[in-house]
């Protein structure tokens, strides 16, 4: 009986443990068909999401895999909402993890999240690190899935799009050192600047952007010789007693022109010291790609005692003295110059160096005053020179052959002049002050080339181009 009872034991422990065994290799083979883990990972409802957000997103997913029994979806329902508090810890640590803030994950969220309720969590939580095909029967590009279930396109690329702050973009936004808006009360915001009436003083170097309008004085003044450039955006400064701009003491100013802008600086009175509209005691350095207007009424355009320098930009200058006046060297490299000076046009007690950009000059309005007049060398390498005056300095080098006229005759101010070579029509223009000599340089100057002028409508005999030197006396 003894062996009996104990035999009916042990049959009944076996029974309990297969049971046992039954149940882990169930939930073994569920765990194969949908990991709970793998989930959590791949698919994670981004940081902020509520749990009801995770309960939804786990539910689609049973639904997706029809292959599942009834009652094996049942299981894993209740085993996803009992995992779903856990689910929301797992998730704010990936977030962090990622990089991403809280307030992009959120915005994901609701964009992976449909208002339906539909959307799949994959789509809103790409910032945590998952590639676009790293869920390939996950939520559409729109973050939802399709009635029919989940859209072959996966994971899209324009989830992650979506998520990207504006602030990880690169900026091309400028940062100035100060910007100062000119007004009869001039706002500075930044640094380096101090305004005194209605004197605009830059002290250190930097960057300054200015635009508006007033009666007044950019003056730059730094402690030390340092570089500073004066973005001009867009201005119109008048001075009535000296120089719109003055540059007491800067290791180099570049005056910057904003393209697409129209600046207007004007002076007047009778400074015989700082006598230009911009005036520098260093050197000068213009370019940008806007326009810049100089009007003298004391004495010069540009005028500086050591070198100016332009690279680009539009420049149209009136002086009652010369236009262009530097105690060093004047360079011109590009950008468009009308100049209508008063005793010269462009006037260097050093060199005059041209090798770029396009310039017609008109001054000279003495005798022995010239459109183009260089104390030193002149050298030309390229660009374009028109000028008109009673004299005109020849170049000492130039790499192609230049044009120089002397009409015999002094022609009254504003008669139209056209230069021609090779049939071809160079340049027409009607200089302001009266004139005698004419000067052409231009890469389209060769050997042999024909050339003539055009003077109120009457032409000269056309004359041919030789090496060197080419001045032609045309009555």
């Amino acid at each position: 009986m003894n062996h009996k009872r104990f035999l009916a034991a042990l049959i009944s422990i076996t029974m309990i443990g297969g049971t046992a065994s039954c149940g882990i290799i169930s939930s073994s083979s569920e765990k194969t068909g949908s990991d709970p883990e793998t989930t959590m990972v791949s698919d994670l409802p981004s940081a902020g999401s509520s749990s009801s957000d995770v309960s939804g997103s786990s539910t689609e997913e049973e639904t997706s895999e029809s292959s599942e029994s009834s009652t094996k979806s049942s299981e894993k329902n209740s085993q996803t909402t009992a995992k779903a508090n856990n689910d929301n810890k797992t998730t704010s640590t990936t977030a962090k993890n990622s990089g991403s803030s809280s307030s992009t994950n959120t915005a994901s969220a609701s964009s992976g999240n449909s208002s339906s309720g539909s959307g799949n969590s994959s789509s809103g939580s790409s910032s945590s690190g998952q590639s676009s095909g790293g869920n390939t029967s996950g939520s559409s590009s729109s973050g939802g899935n399709s009635s029919s279930g989940n859209s072959s396109s996966g994971s899209s690329s324009s989830g992650s799009q979506e998520q990207q702050s504006p602030t990880d973009a690169p900026s091309d936004e400028k940062v100035y050192t100060a910007e100062i808006t000119l007004s009869s009360s001039p706002k500075v915001t930044g640094e380096n600047v101090s305004v005194s009436g209605s004197v605009v003083t830059i002290t250190a170097g930097g960057d300054y952007r200015f635009s508006g309008k007033m009666s007044g004085q950019i003056c730059v003044n730094t402690a030390t010789e340092e570089d500073v450039t004066v973005i001009l955006d867009g201005v119109d400064i008048s001075n009535s007693s000296g120089p719109a701009i003055l540059v007491n003491e800067a290791k180099k100013c570049t005056i910057k022109v904003r393209e697409g802008t129209v600046n207007t600086l004007s002076d007047g009175g009778n400074d015989k010291i700082n006598n230009g509209v911009i005036f520098s005691n260093d050197t000068l350095r213009f370019k940008g790609n806007g326009t810049l207007n100089i009007n003298s009424g004391n004495a010069h355009g540009i005028s500086s005692d050591d070198d100016i320098i332009i690279e680009n930009g539009i420049y149209n200058i009136k002086a009652v003295k010369t236009g262009l006046t530097a105690h060093d060297d004047v360079t011109i490299n590009g950008g468009t110059l009308d100049i209508k000076g008063g005793t010269n046009g462009i006037k260097s007690k050093g060199t005059i160096n041209i090798n770029g950009g396009s310039a017609i000059v008109s001054g000279g309005t003495k005798e022995e005053k010239s459109s183009i007049y260089a104390a030193g060398s002149f050298n030309y390498t390229g660009g374009y020179l028109f000028a008109a005056g009673n004299l005109v300095s020849a170049p000492t080098y130039s790499n192609t052959p230049y044009i120089i006229v002397d009409l015999g005759e002094s022609v009254s101010a504003g008669s139209k002049v056209e230069m021609v070579l090779d049939g071809t029509q160079m340049v027409s223009f009607a200089p302001h002050n009266s004139f005698r000599s004419l000067m052409m340089l231009a890469p389209e100057i060769a050997i042999g080339s024909s050339f003539y002028t055009v003077v109120n409508g009457s032409s000269s005999d056309s004359v041919t181009v030789e090496d060197g030197k080419n001045i032609f006396s045309l009555n």
